[in-house]
């Protein structure tokens, strides 16, 4: 930006900064389509108050403003803002999350606005519009291409190098090998006792998102089941009286026929039965039938 190639080495000494200070954490919006790291103003009043920015302005070469209380310091960064190394933001909704390279965590992404009326106040958000001393971006891209050019004159190194390298690439291979072979004995480790009720880890945290010590930290330990997932009841539905699938109908009639208190009369031509108002019991109405038949045989006895 213009006003930041027009900006005094004082108020550039004091972005870069707090642009490389730990004491300022920042995270990541979305402002116009592209991410911008922004931070919280308490945090750049407490940076100009601490003893590191006290240290450096007495080192440096140009003399910096040294804040006396939070008011001096906010008084500072205000006289930063027309430069435009950093500017007032809102925030606004969630547009997406990132991992965090510390702890592989997840961060919102919310989406930033610029505000008109440009202030410093402690309790505001700011965005940075600079990326800060660039002395480590070169310097890794000088490695960079360092490296790529020994990659590509390996045929002229010397025999000692070469021998050297072969010996890498064996022993790299090597601890490969040992990794895999380190995965298969703990997962055969891990069914054979898993058979017997529960299973035994060797190295329970081999594949854990955890540094390169601690996956070997514990060397062994149990395995942890699984907590029983909690299964809902299902409601029982209430049975109607006397109706399809009712135990309580039949069960009365049993009982009733048990006592001798059911009577039942059949009409003739028809399928259905009708309680009788006579005094008959369930056995007596089952054996009516039987003397009938015998009456009639010993009739027709009669007869012959």
């Amino acid at each position: 930006m213009e006003q930041q190639t027009n900006a005094p080495p004082e108020a550039r000494a004091i972005a870069v900064f707090l642009r490389n200070s730990s004491l300022v954490p920042v995270r990541n919006g979305i402002l116009g389509g592209t991410r911008y790291p922004y931070f919280h103003g308490t945090r750049a009043v407490a940076a100009l108050l601490s003893p590191s920015y006290a240290k450096l302005a007495s080192k440096a070469k140009l003399p910096l403003p040294v804040p006396q209380d939070e008011e001096d310091a906010e008084r500072i960064l205000h006289g930063i803002l027309p430069f435009a190394f950093f500017l007032r933001v809102e925030r606004g909704e969630q547009v997406g999350q990132q991992k965090k390279k510390e702890g592989g965590m997840t961060e919102r992404l919310r989406e930033l606005k610029v505000v008109q009326q440009q202030m410093f106040k402690k309790e505001m958000h700011y965005a940075f519009f600079f990326e800060g001393s660039q002395l480590r971006v070169q310097l890794m891209g000088l490695g960079m291409v360092v490296i790529l050019l020994a990659a590509v004159m390996f045929p002229l190194w010397p025999p000692i190098m070469r021998l050297g390298v072969w010996y890498l690439s064996i022993g790299a291979l090597g601890i490969i090998a040992l990794f895999f072979a380190v995965a298969i004995i703990r997962l055969i480790l891990w069914g054979a006792t898993a058979v017997f009720g529960r299973g035994w880890w060797l190295f329970p945290n081999l594949f854990a998102d955890v540094g390169f010590v601690d996956s070997f930290i514990p060397v062994w330990d149990w395995d942890v089941p699984a907590p029983p997932k909690k299964v809902k009841k299902a409601k029982s539905r209430p049975q109607i009286e006397g109706g399809e699938g009712s135990s309580k109908a039949p069960a009365a009639l049993k009982a009733a026929a048990g006592k001798g208190e059911l009577g039942v009369s059949s009409k003739a031509g028809s399928g259905t039965s009708t309680p009788a108002k006579g005094n008959g019991t369930v056995s007596e109405v089952a054996a009516a039938p039987a003397a009938k038949v015998k009456r009639e045989s010993d009739r027709l006895g009669d007869l012959d």
